[in-house]
């Protein structure tokens, strides 16, 4: 299954990333922006994504942002810094729970919601709170902010709309979670935070693949099965020995995850073309 993920872009790994730097050049140039904001998590993508800003523009255009709460790990924190320190590029730690806590005495309504609802609700608030930081410093410097979204995460909607979903580029937008790990490899990202668990950090002991009851390797398998080839689900099934009922699981979030990859929409009352 590697071998056919990497065939998807018929390349290797050395001309991914400079499609991916050149791609960046192009729409800082384009948009005539001064240089690039970008949050920095310790985590995988967000640092892959950090080494391939640093080799399209100049470090001092590149701003990172470590935006930490209490469900942020003291490890996370401390590759962030060693990301940016590498990378000789300057960056901010602003702590992110200050700005949370007043919503719950604003919001007296959500004091009666479930827990469950709740704690999503809290998750997605640390995300969109993150996002205005990282828009409020790339206004203020003329800059992009840069996203650090995957394929497999943008494919079954594992980011928060108007959250980390609220960027301008994704430079590594059109790559599995497993194609990023190989790509980290290749531009040295350093190997301690390319093989730890990934997570977003939103509440202790939170990870991707627990939360998503999946590993991402059988999950890409079955996106690019899905979505790149066309695949029939009882065929994927077979292919990759596991339940219709998995794969029919997938399915339905790659469906509920639609609407977050478009802009909202409008009615079409004057029949007017669309923009």
């Amino acid at each position: 299954m590697q071998e056919e993920t990497n065939n998807i872009l018929g390349r290797d790994q050395e001309k991914i990333a400079n499609k991916i730097t050149k791609f960046i050049t192009d729409k800082k140039d384009e948009t005539q922006s001064s240089g690039i904001v970008i949050g920095l998590s310790g985590g995988l993508d967000s640092s892959t994504t950090a080494y391939l800003c640093a080799k399209a523009v100049k470090s001092n255009q590149i701003l990172g942002i470590i935006m930490p709460t209490t469900t942020t790990s003291n490890e996370d924190i401390e590759d962030a810094i060693t990301v940016a320190k590498t990378l000789k590029i300057e960056y901010e730690i602003i702590d992110v729970d200050n700005l949370i806590e007043p919503f719950n005495d604003l919001c007296t309504h959500s004091k009666r919601t479930e827990e469950t609802l709740h704690k999503l609700a809290n998750a997605n608030l640390k995300a969109r709170i993150r996002m205005m930081i990282l828009y409020y410093h790339a206004n203020k410097l003329n800059r992009l902010v840069v996203g650090t979204g995957n394929r497999t995460e943008l494919l079954i909607g594992y980011f928060t709309k108007y959250g980390d979903g609220g960027v301008d580029i994704l430079p590594i937008g059109d790559l599995y979670k497993t194609e990023v790990k190989l790509l980290a490899t290749h531009i040295e990202v350093p190997t301690k935070i390319i093989e730890k668990p990934p997570t977003a950090g939103l509440w202790p002991g939170q990870t991707d693949e627990k939360e998503l009851g999946i590993k991402y390797e059988l999950l890409d398998k079955i996106l690019y099965l899905m979505v790149d080839k066309n695949m029939e689900d009882t065929n994927i099934a077979q292919k990759l020995n596991i339940t219709i009922e998995e794969v029919l699981r997938i399915k339905d979030k790659v469906n509920n995850a639609v609407h977050k990859l478009k802009t909202a929409p409008s009615p079409d009352i004057f029949n007017q073309p669309k923009l």
